[in-house]
């Protein structure tokens, strides 16, 4: 489905995302990898969560956090990038869809963590391959929004074993989905991870 080139405001910086409007009041923000490693809004796993949930009917709304692409700013190792999320979760409100998820992937996922649970715009929580070994999640104790996991069986930055740790912590609830075989970037393994993500959100 088609998406349109928007931009908003977060903290006085413009960043550019992009959107696709639905029917309803479900809608989504979907935050990307690392930008100090390349990561982007158009990163493939990102894309395949756009796919899903347009799917299922949600609007759908990625970004590029500050300092990526042609978003305004600089790296702000997470501070500022979490001010990047409530942004564009106040854009979608505020266009209104007041059902809202919130996903990420790798370092996307991280911010997410940041955001406060009580943030009551935010239905659930889904974490694609926290980076749970090269980034800091002692901060996050339970969350009960957070309702799915799903990392590499390969995965030595999302490692398996370190999350099945946490998980517990993070919400003893919360679905954890492995991907035999795949490594943190799903190569040889987006179509699995489509398929998965396809029975996880609903």
């Amino acid at each position: 489905m088609k998406e349109e080139k928007i931009r908003f405001h977060s903290k006085g910086l413009s960043i550019e995302g992009l959107l696709n409007m639905q029917g309803g009041e479900r809608g989504v923000v979907i935050t990307h990898p690392h930008p100090l490693y390349g990561g982007t809004m158009h990163n493939q796993v990102v894309e395949t969560l756009v796919t899903i949930y347009q799917d299922k009917g949600f609007s759908t709304l990625r970004f590029n956090f500050r300092g990526a692409g042609d978003s305004e700013g600089s790296y702000d190792h997470g501070k500022g990038e979490k001010e990047d999320v409530r942004s564009a979760l106040r854009y979608l409100y505020d266009n209104g869809k007041r059902q809202l998820d919130l996903a990420g992937y790798s370092f996307g996922a991280w911010v997410n963590a940041r955001i406060d649970d009580s943030e009551s715009t935010i239905q659930r929580i889904i974490m694609i391959s926290p980076p749970v070994t090269f980034l800091d999640f002692s901060f996050l104790s339970f969350n009960p929004k957070i309702e799915a996991v799903v990392t590499g069986g390969k995965d030595d930055i999302a490692a398996v074993d370190r999350i099945r740790s946490f998980i517990y912590t993070w919400n003893p609830e919360a679905r954890l989905e492995v991907i035999e075989g795949a490594d943190h970037f799903y190569s040889g393994r987006i179509d699995t991870l489509k398929s998965a993500l396809s029975r996880l959100i609903q």
